[in-house]
Parts: structure tokens; C-alpha cells; sequence
């Protein structure tokens, strides 16, 4: 498909957009928000643009939104685990609940997790992003993303081995 346009860009795109940063806020209306500001941001830079893939950069303007966003923000906001429950597929009513609490699980475990790491997570395990692609969108080394994934992937494991053994 040819991107030629912000509104094509916008409508390819927006879903995966909100859903990176409704994973990261984990609010409807600020992830509303920074969608907007995303796309504002994009429109001001499209022209200057030259490199081929637009997803990463589009990321990366979104998770620069979110970054801005946090520091503006002057106190912390209690986060809720329902990322997931939007993303279920309804096949059967049985398989629609156990898709629904296998969500709801990820997200209350993700949610538990330091910020940087839930970011590289949701970059390359959930949106597939290459290592280089999550570094560059999140402005670290591609050393330091592999770090930080390993950590992330770490901590969530032990954090399921204890919830089954308890």
C-alpha cells in the first residue's frame, strides 16, 4: 500500500497508534490525546520525512508525545489493567472470556513492570518491532534495548512462576 498522504498514513496506521499508547497510559482519552498529538506532530514533519518505513517513525513520534506527556504530568496516575480486554476475539462466548482474563493477566502483569521495560515489550513483542526499530523509537541504544527486553522478559517470568506456584 502506497502512504502518500497524512490521511492515509492516518487511517493505516491509527489503530496501532492508540493501542501503543493506551498500552503506555493505559487511559482511553489521554491515549485519545496523544493519537491527535501524534498525528498533529506528523503533519507538521511529513514533508521533511525521506526515509521509506513510516511505521517506526510514527512510533516514535508517538512515544515522544507520551514522554512529553509524563513530564507534564505533575502527579502519577494509578493505572488499570484493561489494555487487552478491546483486542478479544469473539468467536465463541467460552474462548471470548478466556482470551478476555488472558488479557486482563497480561496487562495487570505489564502494568507491574518498570515503564522503559513495558515500552520495549510492547514495541517488540506485541507491535514487532526489530530491536534496532524499538531503540530508535525509543531513543536508546540497540545494547541497551536488548538489556532491557531481557530484563523485562525476566521479571515477567518470575512474576508468572510465583503466581503459579501461589
Amino acid at each position: 500500500m502506497k502512504l502518500n498522504s497524512l490521511e492515509s498514513i492516518y487511517q493505516f496506521y491509527v489503530k496501532d497508534v492508540y493501542r501503543y499508547l493506551y498500552s503506555l497510559s493505559y487511559d482511553h482519552h489521554t491515549a485519545e490525546d496523544l493519537v491527535q498529538e501524534t498525528f498533529y506532530r506528523a503533519y507538521l514533519y511529513l514533508e521533511d520525512w525521506k526515509e521509506e518505513r513510516i511505521k517506526p517513525w510514527l512510533f516514535r513520534v508517538a512515544h515522544n508525545a507520551y514522554v512529553d506527556y509524563q513530564r507534564k504530568a505533575s502527579r502519577s496516575v494509578v493505572k488499570d489493567a484493561v489494555f487487552f480486554e478491546q483486542m478479544v476475539d469473539q468467536s465463541t462466548p467460552e474462548s471470548a472470556l478466556l482470551q478476555q482474563e488472558i488479557h486482563r493477566e497480561i496487562g495487570q502483569m505489564l502494568s507491574q513492570i518498570p515503564d522503559k521495560q513495558r515500552q520495549a515489550v510492547l514495541l517488540v513483542d506485541f507491535h514487532q518491532f526489530t530491536y534496532q526499530e524499538a531503540a530508535d523509537i525509543m531513543g536508546i541504544t540497540l545494547s541497551h534495548i536488548k538489556i532491557t527486553l531481557f530484563r523485562a522478559r525476566q521479571r515477567l517470568r518470575d512474576m508468572k512462576r510465583k503466581e503459579d506456584l501461589g
